[in-house]
């Protein structure tokens, strides 16, 4: 079995039932809603019961012989409750529905928002399929538990409660027959409660993987295509689709078995009942003409519990969906926002990296130890090293996506754990090497660093970064042009400076470039770097680097191995002295740099 990815994060000890029922904080907001839903739901199904039983009730009268007049006050009476009930069952679905879809809304808000707390770290790992599958699959599915179990629940404990009531009052025996029933239909749900949650578990982490391996088979299209990997990527969703099926099998294998138990128990109970209801009638207990009312409220008080143990049966689903969502709601963040946050201005100041150390998490390698760094205001510092030496890391804890398990990375004076995210946001920007572009224009998605930026200084920072030409010029509409899901109608280079672009309209006072000018020709990059010349005065600027054009343009060059400081010096300075930098760079001859990588 596939471990689900979501499920995982849960804390040790909590259990499904913990977890689903932290939904119900969900409910807080609405429980006026919640109470009309359940208003209008018990007036619907009560009137409908009274109105089944005025009708019996006249058909037995009719059926012992009482004339029309007789009966014409219960018609009239038959009547009045007739004619409200389209309008109680109308106002009870679209309560029940309203109340759902604002607290399908609510959930939403709060899963955008747990993942905006906790990205980057926790999507590390995580599939976008299966993200956007309990983004939107999941919540669909508690839709169902919000609008078709809470309010018919309680419904279904009103309303057999008074059919029991109303035959008790014909006569005691009536109500002892189908009371064990009763009580036998409603526990239905607990007889399969542990395989219910296991199907819904199954079935919620099989669509999971499935949608992944979708998403994944359509983003990687092109290298399946390339290197001919048509038919494992076509065995890969098979084997997913595979286990959706049998679990899917499984689940509604059970959900038969349910139905037949709910099926046969409610046979039983109307049969008791209508024999014991014939055998009272023939000792004269009770009348006749009461003998249909007797078998119309037998048969309706299995009617809304019916209705309730139908949706029952997808509750395991609904249970694994609700557990996966709040898995995310509680999951804590890995960096908090600090309780007494010190106020900044968008002024650069210095970074400093102070003895710090970290590591992913306690099973893994130390990344970083005992780093010292010093970045001045208005200086570019490039990190350099082989891969896993601690560049990336760096940088992450410079944005705070983790934070240091010993020393401390300071701005302007101020530890990052003192800033509030959204200050930090505004201060440090990034440019990833893998940047991503949304489906929107060219000026969109620059614009997306600074939405109230004006046209002009949309094209200023494209100018800037030597986009505005080809943007005017190979592009067909221009800036308005739509650029494709992650930019697939620009190339590589094109996306990157478009990604420069981003964040040099943000006015950050500290960048820092993962590698971003990685996918750039030469003839681009020289236009490039001047530009870059420019836009970095005054801004303190963190660059991860291998080009050697990257790194010669830099004041200074921090040189990293195995997560440690190995040497800081100019480009020249170390290309003299130091063997790790050389071979790191392919220089060759020890009197001076060569033509780097």
């Amino acid at each position: 079995m596939v471990m689900d990815p979501v499920l995982s994060a849960l804390p040790a000890g909590a259990t499904a039932r913990t977890r689903v029922g932290a939904l119900h904080v969900l409910l807080r907001p609405h429980r006026r809603l919640l109470a009309v839903t359940i208003f209008f739901g018990i007036a619907d199904q009560g009137l409908a019961l009274t109105a089944a039983g005025v009708g019996a009730y006249l058909v037995g009268r009719a059926a012992t012989g009482a004339s029309v007049a007789e009966l014409r006050d219960g018609l009239i009476v038959l009547a009045l409750l007739v004619v409200p009930k389209p309008v109680t069952g109308w106002l009870e679905s679209f309560m029940a529905h309203d109340m759902a879809f604002r607290i399908l809304l609510d959930l939403r808000q709060r899963l955008f928002g747990a993942i905006e707390r906790l990205a980057p770290s926790y999507l590390f790992g995580k599939r976008s399929g299966d993200v956007g599958a309990m983004a939107m699959g999941d919540i669909e599915l508690v839709e169902l538990f919000f609008a078709h179990t809470l309010s018919p629940l309680v419904v279904a404990t009103v309303i057999p409660a008074g059919a029991l009531v109303a035959l008790g009052l014909i006569d005691p025996y009536l109500a002892l027959a189908l009371f064990p029933s009763i009580v036998a239909v409603a526990s239905i749900p607990a007889w399969f409660r542990r395989r219910a949650a296991a199907d819904g578990r199954a079935l919620r982490s099989a669509n999971a993987e499935l949608s992944g391996e979708a998403v994944d088979s359509v983003q990687g299209l092109r290298e399946v295509v390339m290197f001919g990997q048509h038919e494992p990527q076509l065995d890969r969703l098979d084997a997913a689709g595979s286990r959706l099926a049998r679990a899917q099998i499984a689940h509604h294998r059970r959900a038969g078995t349910e139905r037949g138990a709910l099926d046969g128990l409610t046979a039983v109970g109307l049969l008791v009942t209508v024999a014991t209801a014939a055998v009272l009638v023939s000792h004269h207990h009770v009348p006749a003409s009461a003998y249909p009312l007797v078998v119309v409220l037998a048969g309706y008080a299995f009617v809304p519990l019916t209705t309730v143990l139908t949706t029952a049966r997808e509750l395991g689903a609904v249970a694994a969906a609700g557990t996966r969502l709040v898995a995310v709601l509680e999951t804590p963040a890995v960096v908090e926002e600090p309780q007494d946050p010190v106020r900044v201005s968008g002024v650069a100041g210095d970074v400093h990296f102070q003895h710090v150390t970290f590591r992913y998490s306690p099973q893994l390698p130390v990344a970083l130890e005992d780093v010292t760094l010093d970045i001045p205001v208005g200086s570019t510092v490039a990190l350099v090293g082989h891969s896993g030496a601690g560049k990336s890391t760096c940088a992450s804890l410079l944005l705070r996506w983790w934070d240091p398990e010993s020393g401390q990375v300071t701005l302007g004076g101020s530890d990052l754990k003192t800033l509030r995210q959204g200050d930090l946001h505004r201060l440090v920007s990034l440019v990833p090497q893998d940047t991503y572009l949304f489906n929107v224009s060219v000026a969109e998605n620059i614009r997306i660093a600074r939405p109230d930026a004006t046209d002009a200084e949309v094209v200023e920072a494209a100018k800037a970064t030597q986009c505005h030409e080809f943007i005017e010029e190979s592009l067909p509409e221009g800036y308005d042009t739509i650029v494709g899901e992650r930019g697939a109608r620009l190339s590589g280079g094109q996306r990157q400076r478009i990604a420069i672009a981003r964040a040099l309209l943000g006015e950050a006072p500290v960048l820092v470039l993962d590698e971003a000018v990685s996918n750039v020709d030469l003839e681009s990059e020289t236009a490039l770097d001047e530009a870059m010349r420019t836009v970095r005065r005054g801004r303190t600027t963190l660059v991860i680097a291998h080009r050697r054009s990257t790194i010669q343009s830099a004041n200074l060059v921090v040189l990293l191995d195995h997560g440690h400081v190995v040497d800081v010096g100019h480009d020249a300075e170390l290309s003299k002295r130091n063997p790790t930098y050389r071979r790191l760079l392919g220089l060759t001859d020890e009197k001076g740099p060569t033509s780097g990588t």
